[in-house]
């Protein structure tokens, strides 16, 4: 069992949080009904991702094998045949879309965003991510769908700052990714990495991630905000915002594949971090 929940890449259904974004920051999260919606939403498309993740290791399995931590994936390693790989894939897919008949309902952008993400990462796995810029464009889409997802689910209109600042972070976290792969991978892994250099990759992603905090901050201070919240005191977590992105920065800059979900879970003083900023907020945002 263990094999398998290794192969559907459990661990990175964190990612899938985002989801409830709309929820937390609306003031919603206590609604049940909401609250129940987002969990299901969660569950479909943490399956969907996972069947994704299949049919990457699939499309990879010989490159895996070259790599040095790779190789002890469950297919590379021989641990799971292919069949019994494509069978759960379509398992998961038919699940995540049932589930999704009761988390959605007949909502257009909740369908739109789980099935655009599934035809968006097919055709990553299927060709495109070994065209630059492309490739991490489709990463970062995969985070704002993600949000676009939880809007839907909930019927809750999120800001536009938000919304950007979502993307300028998943920029940065994917252009993190590339960086780390191609000084750690040497080419070998990733066909996409010989179009990429160091300098393009850090000048990029640094613009990215100074666009976070600015989008972030932004958004602290939207009167929009501050009218829903009842209070300004959300721009207060803003110096925390950026400790947290220094200490990522930090790892990304040492001996890290970059890897958003490895870099987090591997550093117990960055987890402490984010869990601290999600009680402040939280307590602004429903307490304050």
């Amino acid at each position: 069992m263990q094999k398998y929940l290794k192969l559907m890449r459990v661990h990175h259904y964190m990612k899938n949080g985002l989801i409830f974004t709309p929820l937390i920051f609306s003031g919603n999260l206590f609604d049940i009904d909401l609250l129940f919606k987002s969990f299901l939403g969660f569950l479909a498309f943490s399956l969907v991702a996972s069947a994704i993740y299949i049919i990457n290791d699939i499309q990879d399995i010989e490159l895996d094998r070259l790599h040095p931590t790779k190789c002890k994936r469950p297919l590379a390693a021989n641990l799971i045949s292919l069949t019994n790989a494509k069978v759960l894939t379509i398992t998961l897919v038919i699940i995540a879309m049932v589930i999704n008949v009761y988390a959605a309902d007949n909502g257009f952008i909740s369908w739109a965003s789980l099935i655009s993400y599934l035809m968006l990462n097919l055709a990553y796995s299927n060709g495109l991510k070994n065209y630059p810029i492309i490739d991490v464009a489709i990463l970062v889409s995969g985070f704002v769908l993600r949000v676009l997802y939880g809007a839907g689910i909930t019927g809750i209109e999120i800001s536009n700052w938000l919304y950007l600042t979502v993307i300028a972070m998943s920029f940065y976290l994917g252009l993190g990714k590339r960086r780390n792969e191609l000084i750690k991978q040497k080419n070998v892994s990733r066909k996409v990495l010989k179009y990429y250099n160091q300098g393009f990759l850090d000048k990029n992603m640094y613009m990215s991630l100074a666009l976070t905090i600015t989008f972030y901050s932004l958004w602290t201070v939207d009167p929009v905000t501050i009218a829903r919240l009842s209070n300004d005191y959300l721009v207060w977590t803003v110096p925390l915002v950026i400790l947290i992105c220094m200490k990522y920065s930090l790892n990304i800059e040492g001996d890290s594949d970059g890897d958003p979900v490895e870099v987090i879970i591997k550093d117990k003083v960055l987890m402490g971090m984010v869990a601290l900023f999600v009680l402040i907020t939280l307590g602004i945002i429903y307490i304050g």
